[in-house]
């Protein structure tokens, strides 16, 4: 096995659940990316946001991303009393006001795989009469599904979360943690659910469920 290989186990599934508690904001400093001190922040790498109340004439940049209607960004780094935003504040004006909400994770357990589909750009013809051969452009990127099998547990709370994302059709966050220390941060909304499991003889109650990603994947 090639020395920087990384085992899959021990990787984790997460999705989103409820809003934890809201860590006040001391410093920020405008650049790329954007750093905000809060003292002992205890969050990591993949965590998401909601950022409120900084103020100054360019706090929209913080304040006014919005996805589903809630304010996010994706933690690209962080250190004991810092982290960094993927948000390009150069020259801007912020004060060093308001509060940082993470939103909590729900491990969805008992997965046997995951298997992503794989990304893919789209082909856009630019061929015109001047054309020697068939010209292209590649356009906006697909980040295509994920399938997750796993072993059927009615009191999961993860796949509870799955199925009931599934079944009221909203776009939630995933973390995927991987062995190794890296992460993958998406939104997806949850396109299949085995709301019957897969049962056989001398086998065990079984399910999948595929995650549709929205928008891009952030690695971290």
């Amino acid at each position: 096995m090639s020395k920087s290989a990384q085992l899959a186990q021990n990787s984790k599934l997460y999705i989103a659940g409820s809003s934890g508690s809201a860590k006040t904001i001391s410093a920020i400093a405008v650049g790329y990316p954007t750093i905000i001190t809060i003292s002992g922040h205890g969050l990591v790498n993949g965590d998401v946001l909601t950022i409120a109340g900084v103020t100054g004439t360019d706090a929209a940049l913080l304040n006014g991303i919005t996805v589903n209607n809630v304010v996010q960004n994706h933690v690209t780094g962080t250190t004991n009393d810092t982290i960094a935003l993927n948000v390009d504040t150069t020259g801007k004006t912020l004060t060093a006001t308001g509060t940082v909400t993470p939103n909590l994770w729900t491990q969805i357990t008992n997965i046997k795989a995951i298997k992503p589909g794989g990304a893919a750009a789209s082909k856009i013809d630019v061929t015109d009469l001047d054309s020697v051969a068939k010209e292209f452009e590649a356009g906006l990127v697909d980040n295509g599904s994920v399938t997750c099998d796993y072993y059927d547990v009615v009191a999961d709370s993860g796949q509870s979360a799955v199925l009931a994302a599934f079944q009221a059709n909203t776009v939630s966050n995933y973390k995927l943690s991987l062995t190794g220390g890296s992460t993958r941060t998406f939104l997806a909304t949850v396109l299949k659910f085995n709301t019957l499991p897969d049962v056989a003889v001398d086998g065990v109650q079984t399910g999948t469920f595929d995650l549709q990603i929205s928008g891009a994947v952030t690695r971290s």
